[in-house]
């Protein structure tokens, strides 16, 4: 049968509709406790940890934790508090609309349900090997439309160029290890065509893009298209998603669960892949 993913609402975006299409012999409550205690899918961390190796955009500001307590208090029990300083646009992290698009969604504006849905993985991570500077196609897309039918409404769109391997090397996921203005010009990683981000907004309807590179924008971009594009059509980002090669090309289901900063261009966001058992065994 086929299911729509704007069940999000009630319960937990695709998840709850993958429940749904689910053998009637089982009571819904039954999968969902199942689901939820990994006996019927696999549950992925796709977030980096924020720490001193943590890779920012090259002129904005890098994690720093200040320790305020660790150890004993004078009444004998322990207490840790940290206080922490960072830029939005770091580590595994979304794009609201305003970040490129004047009057946008701010960050706490961006519909939950956005962020929460069906995946779809485009793998390019071939190409973008044999060319840092790789930016995908509209080709791309029909290819793999191709061969697994057409993106659905509501899908994530996720594109694994590899460059998560390369995850924490600042040289090799930047193509710099320069920072400051000047290394602006030295940026090489892979991005999103503005023409392939056009073809999605004219063509398809989704919900959100995701890749693991830095910047949905390939590194020598000077004008951000990609970003304008999409975020004239309030379609939000995920940049530097780790571990996109553990999800299939279909199947799986995306939470993106960033933080809730009023009037934010964007914040960290802990991405959590889940491949129902159905998927994960291959079916």
């Amino acid at each position: 049968m086929r299911c729509s993913s704007r069940f999000a609402l009630t319960c937990l975006a695709g998840l709850a509709v993958w429940i749904g299409c689910q053998p009637a012999q089982r009571e819904p409550g039954d999968t969902l406790a199942a689901l939820f205690s990994g006996e019927e899918a696999e549950w992925i961390d796709m977030s980096y940890a924020y720490d001193e190796s943590t890779i920012f955009w090259p002129t904005a500001r890098s994690f720093e934790l200040e320790v305020v307590s660790a150890g004993l208090t004078e009444r004998g029990y322990y207490y840790a508090a940290n206080n922490f300083c960072m830029a939005e646009h770091g580590g595994t992290h979304f794009d609201a609309p305003i970040h490129f698009a004047e009057g946008g969604q701010t960050a706490e504006q961006v519909p939950i349900e956005l962020l929460i849905g069906p995946a779809v993985v485009i793998d390019v991570s071939a190409a973008a090997e044999a060319d840092p500077d790789y930016q995908v196609s509209v080709s791309d897309f029909e290819a793999w439309e191709a061969e697994h039918g057409r993106i659905p409404d509501g899908a994530i769109v996720l594109v694994n160029t590899g460059w998560g391997t390369r995850w924490p090397d600042r040289g090799l996921v930047l193509g710099t290890t320069l920072t400051g203005p000047e290394a602006v010009p030295e940026l090489h990683f892979p991005g999103l065509h503005p023409d392939a981000a056009r073809w999605l907004v004219e063509n398809r309807r989704i919900d959100a893009v995701g890749l693991d590179t830095p910047s949905i924008d390939y590194g020598q971009s000077t004008l951000f298209e990609t970003h304008r594009v999409l975020y004239a059509a309030s379609i939000p980002a995920l940049e530097n998603v780790a571990l996109l090669d553990r999800l299939p090309a279909t199947g799986a289901y995306v939470i993106a669960l960033p933080m809730k900063i009023r009037r934010g261009s964007g914040g960290p966001t802990r991405v959590v892949g889940v491949i129902p058992g159905a998927a994960s065994a291959g079916s």
